[in-house]
Formats: structure tokens, sequence, C-alpha cells
């Protein structure tokens, strides 16, 4: 089954390098940069306000424990947001390339 996950990074530039490892190691067949976005978070006791960079990857169910240990030793934070999304419906063809191209051997 198709998943997307969702993700932050401290800035477009660290979203990005990890997309690409990602997409390289075939744990997503995509990745998409949306860019620039203002979190709001409780952290060490205090409500902190940041700019961070969100960013979406589509793979597959399968995938999202190795996807998830991969972003977790690529990522600056200590705790990353890694979160998985099912999708429940779209393009039957989209959907088929998602599983396609992560099941190929890189």
């Amino acid at each position: 089954m198709a998943v997307i996950v969702y993700m932050t990074a401290p800035n477009p530039e660290e979203a990005e390098r990890i997309g690409r490892i990602l997409v390289e190691r075939r744990l997503a067949a995509c990745v998409n940069v949306l860019g620039s976005i203002r979190s709001i978070y409780h952290w060490a006791g205090d409500i902190q306000t940041e700019t961070e960079a969100a960013f979406i990857a589509k793979t597959t169910d399968a995938l999202v424990p190795a996807l998830t240990e991969a972003v977790l030793q690529l990522h600056p934070y200590e705790v990353p947001c890694v979160v998985t999304l099912p999708i429940t419906g779209g393009s039957a063809a989209f959907l088929g390339w998602i599983d396609e191209v992560t099941r190929k051997e890189p």
C-alpha cells in the first residue's frame, strides 16, 4: 500500500539532502520539499517558534520502518518529525509507479 511520510527539517537544503538520500536508496519513489513553514511547539519546557522546511516522501508501507530509521540517522534533530499517512485513493498509474520504483534494486 502506498503511503505519504511527512517530515520537517531545519531548512530546505537539509530537507533536500535527506530527501535525495531516501530516493537514491529507493526508500521513497519521490520526495517533495515544500519549503519554509513556521512551527510552534513545546520543547524543553517552553513554547518554541522556528522556521523549518516541510518535506514529504511517497513510498510503501513496507518501507516505512527502513525509511524512518534512515531519517533518524541522517537528521540533525534529536526528535525529528517523521509521520506516516495512508493514501486511500488516487491515480492507479501513479500509485503503481510508487510501488514499481521502490521495488527496483539500486
